[in-house]
Parts: C-alpha cells; structure tokens; sequence
C-alpha cells in the first residue's frame, strides 16, 4: 500500500492513502449531490405529474369533497344532528340548539336553547350575568346558521333556516398595538364595517360594545348602534349587554326583544342556569362573578358599598367622570375593613390550634369564613 505523506505536526506526520482520498471525496461531496439528485426527481416527478395535471386537480378536488361529506355525515351521525329545513324568506326557528363545540369539551350538561327571528323579532337584546352563556348563545346561532348553508346537518332538536347573505361579528377584545390601536379602536372599527355592509339578510352578532371608554360614551355608543342596526339597517341581530338601558329599546323600535339567561342567587353565590329566558335581566351579578373569581373579602365588601351608595343615588366615593380617586375613599376603605379585620384578628389571637379536636377545627372554619 502506498502512503502519502499529507502534513508536518510538531510531534507526528499525517499520511494518506489513494483509497482514503477517495472516500473522503465521496463523504465530502455526499450531501451536495444528494440535493442535486433530490432536485433531479423533484423535478423529474413535476414533469410527470404536468402531463395529467387537469385529472389529478379534478380527483384531488372530488376526493376532498368526499372527505368533507363524509365528516359531516359522521358528525352528525355521532354527535345527533337534525336535518334543517332552508328557506328563500329571512328568518330563523332553531329548537334546542347546542354549540357543537362546547357541547363536547364541557364537563357539566350542555343547556340546548331556543331561538326565533323574524320580522317581529329582529333583534333580541340579550342581558345577563358574565358566564351566563350569552357569547355561548350567540355563537352557537353563528355556527347552525353556517353549517345549513354548508349543507351539513345541525346541533339542534329541528331547525329551519332562512337564506342568510353574511356574518358579521363583534366578539371578544383585542388590540392591534403594531399598528397603533388600541382594544376599543379595534372594536369601533368592527363595528362601523358591520354598520357599513350588513343588509337586511345579514346575520349580526354584537357582544358588549361600548366597553373601552368611559360610562356615557360606551352606553351612547352602545344605544345608537343598536338603534341603527334595528331601525335602519334591519338586520337579523343578537345584541348582548350589560347596559340595561338598552333594554327599553324595544319600547322605541319594532322588531327589538329583550330576552336574558337565566341566573339564581344562593347563599350570597350565583348558580348560572344557562337557559334563555324572556324579558331583561334583573342584574348583572358582577360582584357574585368577581366573588367566584377569588376577589379578596374585603374588596367585595367595599364594592357592595359602592354598588349601593351608586344605586341610592348618592355621591360615589369614586370619581367616575375623571377616573380619579377622591379623598372619601381611604375612610370609606377604612370603615370597611376595619371591623372585618379586628373581629377576624381577635378570634385568631384567641384560637389554639394545637388544643382543638378535628370537629372544633372544622367549626373554627365555618367561623372564620362568616367573619372575612
């Protein structure tokens, strides 16, 4: 075997042999000529697949259609889907209709609801406590009404659809901060496309407009879209608030209902009863949701106070009008807290743990609780 020499170290020589060259050669220039084959039958399989483009367009579009059937059949199948009935006149009558999506992934038993539209009933009001499914409802009308005129089977009891020309939507909250707007100028802007473009064919969903600005502003803003979309616009609408101004529109406007989900108080927490009921809500239930969020105690409180002293009409210890906090509020605060924290603080300086049996340090529970 004939060896080369290739390189002086300081201590040693490096020989190579023809043989090593070579397979060097090979292992160095293996991935570059694997992508050049690779772009070889790339390209070789285009060529190919060129000569009968048309066909294979035409079966690769048949296939997915097959596809969409066949989940939308199984779908329904599975999940006990009715057949709609579509047609030409606007309107809706959806009879215990689900949200195929929260349907699935809850826990708790899903709460089908009604819904009818039509020229008496333009525009439901929609009120109600925060959780009490008003965006469930909306959505759920959203989704029946797209999967019809998909042609797919519905998650509802019966159904029948009339021919709805658009969408429109304006749900949730969210900014746009690289293009310099902020979560109520996202919200004005959705809301003047839909006040644009929505017809008297249209299907609109509008929930809590009105919330990123001051009081006034948002209940004005609130009211005259509202008032737009039922008397000018005509628009199949489902409008959920927690302005209950709103609620006196149908005594102005023809074809506007007040409808709200139903909500029960129980030992001072709230049970969400998921059902649509007529008329408007009596309350919004803010304190009891922030409750069942874990606001502390003492805050709740203090908001009831608040909450009554707004109610009664007297002058609240928070300046709304500049979202400034007047000098009231610290001995508002401390008039509050102070009798919940001493009374709280006694028992707990007056309590030995170590000397109390399992039934005592139960009952010590119940007891501090009542005294938060």
């Amino acid at each position: 075997m004939e060896y080369i020499r290739r390189q002086t170290l300081k201590n040693a020589e490096r020989f190579i042999t023809p043989e090593l060259k070579i397979f060097e050669d090979k292992a160095l220039s293996a991935k570059s000529r694997a992508l050049a084959r690779e772009k070889y039958l790339y390209e070789q399989l285009l060529e190919t697949l060129n000569q009968d483009l048309f066909s294979l367009q035409k079966c690769a579009a048949s296939i997915a259609e097959i596809d969409v059937l066949a989940t939308l059949a199984e779908r329904a199948y599975s999940l006990n889907f009715c057949q709609p009935a579509l047609q030409l006149e606007p309107g809706l009558d959806i009879q215990g209709g689900r949200h195929p999506v929260v349907e699935q992934v809850s826990s708790d038993p899903f709460v089908a609801n009604h819904l009818v539209m039509n020229d008496d009933r333009k525009m439901l009001i929609i009120t109600g406590p925060n959780m009490g499914g008003k965006s469930t409802y909306m959505r759920q009308a959203a989704l029946i009404v797209l999967l019809a005129q998909i042609g797919s089977f519905v998650p509802a009891t019966s159904a029948i659809i009339g021919l709805t020309d658009r969408l429109y939507t304006r749900i949730g909250s969210s900014d746009d901060l690289a293009g310099g707007r902020s979560t109520f100028m996202v919200e004005m802007t959705e809301t003047a496309n839909i006040l644009h473009n929505a017809t008297d064919r249209s299907l609109v969903l509008m929930d809590e407009v009105g919330r990123g600005t001051s009081t006034f502003d948002g209940l004005s803003l609130a009211w005259a879209c509202a008032f737009y979309l039922a008397k000018t616009v005509k628009a199949f609408t489902l409008f959920a608030t927690h302005y209950f101004e709103l609620t006196s529109l149908p005594e102005k406007v023809d074809g506007a209902v007040n409808v709200h989900l139903d909500a029960t108080e129980y030992n001072d927490s709230i049970i969400f009863m998921h059902s649509v009921q007529d008329g408007a809500a009596s309350k919004s239930y803010g304190i009891q949701v922030a409750k069942l969020a874990g606001i502390p105690s003492p805050v709740l409180e203090l908001a009831r106070a608040e909450l009554a002293m707004l109610e009664t009409g007297a002058k609240s210890a928070v300046n709304l009008g500049d979202n400034t906090i007047t000098d009231s509020v610290p001995s508002q605060s401390e008039l509050l807290l102070a009798p919940i924290n001493s009374a709280l603080q006694k028992r707990l300086d007056t309590m030995l743990p170590d000397e109390l049996s399992p039934k005592q340090a139960l009952d010590l529970i119940y007891e501090l609780k009542k005294l938060r």
